[in-house]
């Protein structure tokens, strides 16, 4: 979770800010002390000022408990600590920036000073505790934070102007600040030589005079020595001093969504020579490259390599350098003359020529000089000569193009200027000793709907991100998998199209695309050339490759990868290397393709390969899940629900592609009705843990669609489970519901897949199944659920000394197999036995341990149920705020659950 106590009060995650003046400060307070623990004493004090009154500790103890409630305040002798990351809160990371701003202006380096400072007062939405401001504490901590924010404005002021940064963009806060601190002498010599700058003297030196009568008026004093050398340089017509020299190209757009990857780049600028962008095409690394470039204090000189046929050119080109190579003059003549000597001639033609005596000649001479560039080695040593004693950045921008030259004059032009820096943009890396590797992937979400707002604007003026938009916007930015250029794309299609059209036509997405900037290289106009030419870098064996793991959905193992695509050991390699080549992300043991990546590379699959490699993944994902299935009535649940999340897309791609839904990904192989109805019943248990079986019902429906009616010999118990899972969503007909009725009625036997049981007895209530004890196997944790159903029908029916001890004896078998689900599930049933015998204590106390269980499996519809009961039993016991947080909870995990919106 996020804290924002710079304007409003406000917790950005699931928990609301609490209600209550003396509980908003608590907060407020433990937040301007995140991570550190606070006395009690001092507690009370920032709470109640300097006469507490009696029983304030015993106040303060019972405010706590409030809180920790929701957020994580851990108490210990030496008070109480909220457990959470500084940086999480905007007044601490304030600080930290506007701090690490400061020591970097001071240390030279006015470009990362800039981004820090800027950040940090981007952080400020209003006045510092704003809706604490009666607290006894917030005074005083209201007035530090103000102080820090104006020393703050004066350090990034001194940031830009040594950046040499457009006075256009400093005058608006300048003045803001001023007229806020108009007494801060600083800031008003700041706005004097930002004036001075825009060529506005006169409007610099008035701005003098306002300060020395403010200065007489309030102070009785004069202005500063430094103020006052200021108002003496801009009497003398001084200029400030010219901003480094920089050759970048000027953009024409506002650089959104890469703050804290700016941040970062231009920090490993400062500690290393070679700092490599490295990302798919299309993902901004030209664009963030420049935003640093452009804030990094010194010389810079931008090289574009997109279309270069040599490095070294191309760098001599942009650095102004001219060639120095040979003169060759050569040149054609015609004339008449007369010689006397040894002899008389007359010369008419074109030619040369030697000889003795006096020669008049009436001659015309064109000559034509050609000079030859300097060959590969001498270009080289001359562009060295003109780097050695330079301090220099050079951006190299996309590498990729000539990526073994561009990485081998790198590495020769770093050896030999030792003030030369290189940042250099690339789809993979050059692969030099000391080179500072730098991924860029896709935007978040935020940013995403940020940067397209921002472009949208430029070509519908009035264009908000709000009310219908906000569903459709969120849509497009995250199939378009918050890909800069894919998004600047989608927007400028509003010329032409309604949004709603446009999020309806992304599965056209290279067609949709198709409309680029003009000026651009023809492999940046649109998005369909933008991964072609990453395409075309690739080997054949690469592309095969590539192309086979489309099959994945949500990305794959290596070991999945090597099987479904048949590439045994080789995989481990073709994998790196596309990972090199930006083609696959790689990340805590998966590797994925972007989804506008993974469209193209399916395109270049033939058909008969694509089938292959079909029903490989199907037949793969069939056996993990019927592996996974028994693990997770074991003590190895939460790692098997975990295996199984993770491939949750992957699965439910197999069991689409197998019930052979039509327009689906891979209904071409054709449909596999008995794959799907085993993957239904290994899946069984698992969709109820983690409540996802409102996602697969649709699917489960047409594949009841599909059958017809007929339910295929050997797979009776496959298709109750099929019914059960398209009923979740209310899509089993009644036909479907009776048939599934009578495959159970004349069952005579356990089922193999004990899930069953369960499942069918919350269809068709727990009776059905009580009365039909043969049904339940004999494993351990099949005889534990029907102990344990069995003590929920007798408590149904007030049999409370019957429950009690069917729940006690299911409890005791769960917790000896380790079953998180089982346990919780009983301790809830055995919380109610205690209720209705008087010890609501008690049962709070099951209540609470068994939402700890479901909190670690993640099924948050019985979370929600489970807050409702312990709601109801504070609500009994007197405590209706304790009663009302529960239920605040419950809705947020039934939310969450997808019950309610």
């Amino acid at each position: 979770m996020r804290y924002f106590l710079l304007g409003p009060l406000r917790i950005e995650g699931p928990e609301a800010v609490p209600a209550g003046a003396r509980l908003r400060s608590l907060l407020a307070f433990l937040l301007l002390n995140a991570g550190r623990t606070v006395p009690a004493g001092r507690l009370v004090d920032a709470l109640y000022g300097d006469e507490p009154p009696a029983g304030a500790t015993n106040a303060l103890q019972s405010q706590v408990s409030r809180l920790r409630r929701t957020l994580a305040i851990e108490h210990g002798p030496a008070g109480y600590r909220l457990a959470a990351d500084p940086d999480d809160v905007d007044v601490l990371r304030f600080e930290r920036l506007a701090r690490d701003g400061a020591r970097a202006r001071e240390a030279g380096d006015a470009g990362r000073a800039a981004v820090l400072l800027r950040e940090a007062l981007g952080l400020w939405r209003g006045p510092a505790l704003v809706d604490v401001a009666d607290a006894p504490f917030a005074a005083a901590q209201s007035a530090r934070l103000e102080e820090l924010r104006a020393a703050a404005v004066e350090e990034r002021a001194e940031a830009e102007l040594a950046l040499g940064t457009d006075p256009a963009e400093l005058l608006g806060w300048l003045r803001e600040a001023v007229a806020a601190h108009p007494l801060r002498e600083r800031l008003r010599g700041q706005l004097m030589r930002a004036l001075r700058r825009a060529g506005r003297p006169a409007e610099a030196l008035a701005e003098y005079e306002r300060a020395r009568e403010l200065l007489a008026g309030e102070l009785g004093t004069d202005p500063s020595p430094e103020l006052a050398a200021v108002h003496l340089s801009i009497l003398r017509g001084e200029q400030s001093p010219p901003p480094p020299s920089s050759r970048l190209p000027a953009q024409l757009t506002s650089f959104v969504g890469r703050d804290d990857e700016l941040t970062a780049l231009i920090a490993l600028l400062g500690a290393s020579r070679l700092v490599t962008l490295i990302g798919t095409g299309g993902t901004g690394k030209t664009r963030l490259a420049l935003e640093a470039a452009a804030r990094v204090p010194g010389e810079v000189c931008f090289v574009d390599l997109t279309s270069a046929t040599g490095a070294v050119s191309a760098v001599r080109t942009a650095l102004g350098l001219r060639d120095t190579g040979p003169l060759t003059c050569t040149g054609t003549g015609t004339g008449t003359g007369t010689r006397t000597g040894s002899g008389t001639r007359t010369r008419t033609g074109t030619g040369t020529g030697t000889g003795t005596g006096t020669e008049t000649d009436a001659d015309t001479h064109t000559p034509t000089h050609t000079r030859t560039g300097p060959s590969g080695g001498d270009a080289e040593a001359a562009l060295v000569t003109a780097l050695r004693d330079r301090s220099l950045l050079l951006v190299l921008d996309n590498c990729e193009q000539i990526i073994e030259e561009a990485a081998l004059l790198a590495h020769r032009l770093l050896s030999r200027c030792p003030g030369l820096r290189i940042l250099a943009t690339s789809r993979e890396a050059l692969g030099i000793t000391g080179e500072s590797l730098r991924p860029l992937g896709s935007l978040d979400t935020a940013s995403a709907v940020r940067l397209f707002t921002d472009r949208a604007t430029a070509v519908q003026p009035g264009f908000t991100p709000d009310g219908p938009n906000s569903p459709l916007l969120h849509r497009i930015c995250t199939d378009l998998d918050g890909l800069p250029l894919a998004i600047e794309l989608a927007a400028a299609r509003l010329r032409q199209l309604p949004l709603s059209e446009i999020a309806s036509r992304l599965d056209d997405r290279f067609g949709l695309l198709s409309r680029g900037d003009r000026t651009k290289p023809a492999r940046h106009r649109t998005l369909r050339a933008v991964v072609e030419w990453s395409w075309s870098l690739l080997s054949e064996r690469e592309r095969e490759f590539a192309a086979q793991l489309t099959v994945f959905a949500g990305g794959a193992t290596a070991e999945a990868a090597a099987l479904v695509c048949g590439a045994g050991p080789d995989a481990d390699d073709l994998l790196a290397s596309l990972c090199d080549k930006s083609l696959v992300e790689a990340g805590q043991g998966r590797y994925r393709m972007l989804e506008t990546i993974r469209a193209y590379a399916a395109e270049q699959l033939p058909l008969y390969k694509s089938e292959l490699t079909a029903r490989a993944h199907t037949a793969y994902f069939l056996d993990l899940a019927e592996t996974a299935d028994p693990e997770l009535r074991s003590s190895g649940q939460l790692r098997w629900l975990e295996r199984l999340s993770t491939e949750h897309a992957n699965l439910r791609a197999a069991l689409v592609r197998s019930v052979g839904v039509a327009g689906s990904a891979g209904s071409a192989v054709g449909a596999d009705h008995p794959r799907a109805l085993r993957l239904i019943a290994a899946l069984s248990s698992f969709w109820w843990l983690r409540g996802l079986r409102g996602d697969v019902a649709p699917v489960a429906a047409d594949m009841l669609r599909a059958l017809d009616g007929r339910v295929p010999e050997g797979f009776e118990e496959e298709y109750v489970l099929c019914v059960l899972a398209a009923g979740a969503g209310g899509a089993a007909s009644g036909a479907d519901l009776a048939r599934a009725g009578r495959i159970v009625a004349q069952r005579d036997r356990a089922f193999r897949q004990p899930f069953t049981a369960f499942l069918w007895a919350i269809s068709a209530g727990p009776s059905a199944a009580a009365e039909r004890p043969e049904l339940t196997g004999d494993d351990p944790w099949s005889q534990a659920l029907a102990r344990a159903g069995a003590g929920h029908l007798h408590l149904f029916h007030s049999r409370v000394e019957e429950a009690s001890r069917d729940l006690s004896a299911a409890l005791s078998a769960f917790r000896e197999l380790g079953e998180r689900w089982g346990t919780a599930t009983t301790l809830t049933g055995l919380a109610a036995v205690l209720a209705a015998q008087g010890d609501r204590e008690t049962a709070l106390a099951r209540t609470g341990e068994a939402l700890a269980l479901f909190r670690e499996i993640g099924v948050w519809e019985d979370i929600a149920d489970l807050h409702v009961q312990r709601a109801e039993l504070l609500e009994a016991m007197g405590d209706l705020a304790g009663g009302h947080q529960e239920r605040e909870w419950a809705r947020t995990a039934a939310r969450r659950a997808g019950v309610i919106r």
